[in-house]
């Protein structure tokens, strides 16, 4: 199995509310809440620690909160490479209702500084050189500019690091422009950002070949219309299980997670699409998104389709 260094610039305690129905402007009463150590690259981070994957996690933590995200790296046994700053991480709350609807009320998070800034650069820079492929995932601070990002990935792939990226709006627009190994937008942030309808093959293929885009791996979710992946080789469809919706919540950051497992530890493409789409899936139908057991994950495969569009 790889090393893997997974980065959250802007990461979030979140809680999730469990109820039939929300009503707006009205008394709401819970069924279940979770509070737990959250953003997109530790997110993936996760479930490569399910796969058998070891992990160094980076980023920025608000000091004064830090104590949920301690203990979940202990649970975990990642290896925290956080740089701790001052103020508090944000938090997010997740409203999920029994019909698979889910309103998000974010966070606004803390404030990088220049100096923040420089010591992550080092840290990461430092930690890069242990790993096969790094993951920056998720939004990005106040503070910490898209030019920022670029300049994150254009030292990890001058140490010929695999750079896999999973982020939305100028920051994702940033960096499909620096090339890197893999991308996994939604359509929706791929509409959002470049501002045209993307929901067909043909338009998405055009959209890369009009950026000159040398990414290897393009990952595009759809939702339950399954997952696009546009590489050199050839292009795949996976179309995924009909299972019962609960939570969206980390079913991108199963995907992207299951992309990189199946493409480090060498699995054909096929596999690779089959395995991630339904670790995916599995996400959808829980609050949570652990990696299911064996046997569940092979049921849920038999029950994916791959489609060749080549």
């Amino acid at each position: 199995m790889a090393k893997i260094l997974t980065i959250t610039l802007n990461p979030a305690i979140d809680i999730t509310i469990e109820l039939e129905t929300l009503h707006v402007g009205a008394v709401n009463r819970q069924q279940h809440v979770q509070l737990h150590a959250a953003g997109k690259g530790l997110n993936v981070a996760q479930v490569l620690h399910d796969l058998g994957h070891d992990v160094i996690v980076s980023g920025f933590l608000g000091v004064r909160n830090r104590e949920i995200f301690d203990r979940h790296f202990e649970e975990m046994h990642f290896e925290n490479q956080f740089i701790y700053i001052p103020g508090e991480t944000r938090q997010n709350v997740k409203i999920a209702e029994h019909s698979g609807r889910m309103t998000d009320i974010n966070g606004k998070g803390f404030l990088v500084s220049e100096s923040d800034k420089q010591r992550l650069m080092l840290q990461i820079h430092q930690a890069a050189q242990e790993v096969e492929c790094v993951v920056i995932g998720g939004s990005l601070p106040q503070g910490f500019s898209v030019d920022d990002l670029k300049a994150l990935m254009d030292m990890l792939q001058k140490a010929n690091k695999l750079v896999a990226i999973d982020t939305s709006g100028e920051a994702l627009v940033a960096a499909i422009s620096m090339h890197p190994w893999m991308i996994k937008p939604n359509t929706d942030e791929l509409e959002e950002s470049y501002g045209k309808k993307l929901t067909e093959l043909s338009e998405q293929i055009e959209l890369f070949k009009a950026l000159d885009s040398r990414i290897e791996h393009v990952v595009i979710s759809m939702g339950e219309d399954g997952v696009h992946w546009l590489n050199p080789a050839q292009a795949l469809k996976s179309l995924p299980p009909k299972v019962e919706v609960k939570s969206t919540v980390g079913a991108g950051d199963s995907l992207l997670a299951g992309m990189i497992h199946g493409l480090v530890s060498k699995l054909s493409a096929e596999e690779t699409l089959q395995t991630a789409t339904a670790i995916a899936s599995n996400a959808v139908s829980q609050i949570g998104f652990r990696v299911p057991t064996e046997e569940k994950l092979l049921n849920l495969k038999q029950q994916t389709t791959i489609k060749s569009l080549s």
